[in-house]
């Protein structure tokens, strides 16, 4: 009897541990669409040299979306998008440290495994952005399920990921694909916005007038903007600070965090710097606004 209380006991703690592991779906169940003549390589996991290198993902033609369930849902959503200059995605220390550390305030995360390398130079983020309008409407049909409330869906991201956000966020209902009542919202427009050193926002010739297509509407959601001082070229803080005053202009609710350093691609790297507290603030600010309770 003593045994099968031990099978027993091992047999819930499986089903627990099951139950936690992270659901991954595929974004395209029938293939994502590309353009003629695109033909897809293997993918590949590429593990960090040293401390100082981080673990990439390239050659995605199959983008998923996996959903880290916190212990205790509190109804809020955030979709996850590494960056990579739309080349490699940094999946670990701008995807899932970032979705274990919003667990733990209750946020349910789905980080975004979209197409990377871009397929063209001329529009590197036209396939990541049909990924990223398939995500917000998988995770709005898939909310009630996940304990989602559906008007609770953001989006987060770094650098070309925070590019994505970004277009994701202002661009929300510009489709280049036939839609799928089943898998696409009719609005997917996310409901919050946390662009993270986002980058291509500024030309490198003038990273003080943001790109024509960065245009902000008085229906624009709410934004939280996160930069180092110190980030330079495309990737200028300039670029989230002109952003934020776009939102100024409307009058819309809009937060900016320029550290003095990080340079670029700090994630969730621990760098001794107070840059290294910006989820915190984040999460300050997701509170603020009645994202976390």
């Amino acid at each position: 009897m003593k045994s099968l209380a031990i099978i027993f006991v091992f047999l819930a703690s499986s089903i627990v541990l099951r139950a936690a592991e992270p659901l991954t779906l595929k974004l395209w169940p029938q293939g994502a669409p590309e353009p003629a003549g695109f033909t897809s390589e293997p993918e590949k996991v590429i593990p960090p040299k040293d401390e100082k290198d981080v673990k990439r993902v390239t050659n995605v033609s199959d983008p998923t979306l996996t959903i880290y369930k916190p212990e205790k849902p509190n109804g809020t959503a955030v979709i996850v998008c590494p960056g990579g200059g739309y080349h490699i995605l940094a999946i670990e220390h701008e995807g899932t440290q970032v979705c274990e550390y919003l667990n733990t305030l209750g946020v349910t995360c789905a980080l975004l495994k979209y197409r990377v390398p871009a397929r063209t130079k001329e529009n590197p983020s036209k396939e990541p952005l049909q990924d990223a309008q398939r995500a917000i409407g998988l995770v709005r049909h898939h909310a009630a399920e996940w304990g989602i409330k559906p008007d609770r869906v953001g989006i987060l991201g770094f650098s070309a990921g925070g590019h994505l956000a970004v277009m994701a966020t202002l661009h929300a209902n510009d489709r280049t694909y036939t839609s799928d009542p089943a898998l696409d919202a009719d609005d997917a427009t996310p409901n919050f916005s946390v662009p993270v050193y986002p980058a291509y926002l500024v030309s490198k010739n003038d990273t003080f007038a943001l790109l024509p297509e960065i245009k902000v509407t008085d229906k624009s959601p709410p934004m939280c903007l996160v930069h180092a001082g110190d980030d330079k070229g495309v990737t200028s803080s300039s670029a989230s600070a002109l952003l934020y005053l776009e939102y100024k202009k409307f009058g819309l609710p809009a937060e900016l965090h320029i550290y003095s350093k990080g340079g670029h691609g700090f994630g969730m790297r621990k760098t001794g710097l107070p840059v290294a507290d910006w989820l915190v603030r984040v999460g300050e600010w997701m509170r603020s606004m009645g994202y976390v309770q």
